[in-house]
């Protein structure tokens, strides 16, 4: 049976932001903040070292029964046997990952315009990241969508939608009307001396 996913704070990784913590303290603080799920994203490191990163933060993820999703490795993602995988446009095809994993785990892929997203869901995707819809420091070169964009894409698919890509406290009040399910955040939680607090700061913002 497939997992059923709450979206609403979407938690993904950037070890860079940290400031004085382990990821893995980072994962579980946010996750006893209010944090839904997880992505472990992890760029420039050997195939050993981030299948050893995920086995330690599945363990996390699995104690709180959080699903937990790898960015981009596929090889990762069935390794560990991670909740599900999530992939960009210029990753593997969704549907290419979608023969792999099979029917019962998640799949997530990235799209900026309703073009994209509606390829997606035909390829399988479970859920979509959408954006960056704010400025972002973790991704140089990321291009923003406009709201009028992601209205298109709303109103084009039937999955989920998280938003992504600098969204903090300040502007997390512009997306609450936009027919979303989800935040996807990275600096606005791993950034914080209090990680726990900043992510039930997010969900209370966003729920309110």
């Amino acid at each position: 049976m497939k997992y059923k996913i709450d979206y609403t704070l979407y938690l993904v990784t950037d070890r860079d932001m940290l400031l004085d913590t382990s990821l893995e303290k980072a994962v579980e603080e946010s996750i006893l903040g209010g944090a839904t799920l997880v992505q472990l994203r992890e760029k420039d490191i050997s195939t050993r070292e981030f299948y050893e990163i995920a086995s330690e933060i599945k363990k996390i993820t699995d104690k709180y029964n959080v699903p937990l999703i790898i960015n981009d490795r596929l090889d990762i993602a069935l390794a560990v046997d991670a909740t599900g995988v999530h992939v960009g446009q210029s990753d593997m095809e969704a549907s290419i990952v979608r023969k792999i994993i099979g029917k019962e785990k998640i799949l997530g892929v990235s799209a900026r315009t309703l073009e994209e997203a509606k390829k997606a869901e035909k390829d399988g995707a479970d859920y979509l990241g959408v954006g960056a819809m704010f400025g972002t420091s973790t991704k140089k070169d990321a291009k923003n969508v406009s709201f009028e964009e992601l209205a298109k894409i709303r109103e084009g698919v039937s999955i989920p939608i998280v938003a992504i890509g600098g969204i903090n406290e300040n502007n997390v009040a512009e997306l609450k009307d936009k027919g979303i399910n989800g935040l996807a955040v990275i600096s606005a939680i791993l950034h914080k001396k209090d990680i726990k607090e900043a992510s039930k700061k997010l969900i209370q913002l966003f729920r309110s």
